[in-house]
């Protein structure tokens, strides 16, 4: 993979007015919305939920549903805060989101077995073959934006928001083996208020 000091020059400053070590070139550079990666980023992320909302409305769910859904993929059972975490969600407001869907008998909760403080969340069957139903719309999306790229394009993609991503965790730092903010431990008094 190619160096960004290839791509720009060494030493030379890149499209957005910066040196290679952050410092600005002068104070007010020029600037290119199409040169910033987080227009890019941001128009991505909106087009997808629109996409995303047209497909799911259709079969009863929403974006924060689907969320939710995926986060208990891998996963079969989740803490609020460890959805709230890989959603980029608030915990009050994931909490609001799980309380809706354990109404509309999507998922299950408990207080963990190992700290009663932590409510886990699972799915039920019929959240299952929500999860089944909504996946089947999203593959069609997810075909269609990536036409023309393959596998190791994608991983590359990932690869960079992730560095991306954690770059900008506001300690600096992130928890990988737990994805875990530091703010998750101050959290875990709140997921109690979750109905079992």
């Amino acid at each position: 993979m190619a160096r960004k000091d290839d791509i720009i020059g060494e030493g030379t400053a890149d499209p957005m007015g910066f040196s290679p070590r952050g410092g600005a070139v002068e104070p007010d550079p020029p600037f290119r919305m199409a040169d910033w990666p987080f227009y890019w980023i941001t128009r991505v992320t909106g087009r997808y939920f629109q996409n995303i909302e047209f497909a799911l409305k259709p079969i009863g769910l929403d974006v924060p549903r689907w969320r939710v859904l995926m986060a208990l993929y891998e996963r079969k059972t989740a803490s609020v805060s460890e959805i709230a975490d890989h959603a980029i969600t608030k915990l009050s407001t994931m909490t609001k989101i799980i309380q809706r869907m354990q109404l509309d008998g999507l998922v299950t909760c408990r207080p963990s077995e190992t700290d009663a403080r932590v409510t886990e969340v699972t799915l039920t069957d019929r959240g299952q073959e929500a999860r089944r139903r909504a996946w089947r719309e999203v593959k069609v999306i997810y075909s269609r934006a990536f036409t023309g790229l393959d596998h190791p394009d994608i991983a590359v993609i990932n690869g960079l928001l992730e560095t991306v991503f954690h770059n900008l965790h506001p300690s600096g730092h992130w928890d990988h083996a737990s994805l875990k903010t530091p703010k998750a431990a101050r959290r875990k008094t709140r997921e109690s208020e979750i109905p079992d």
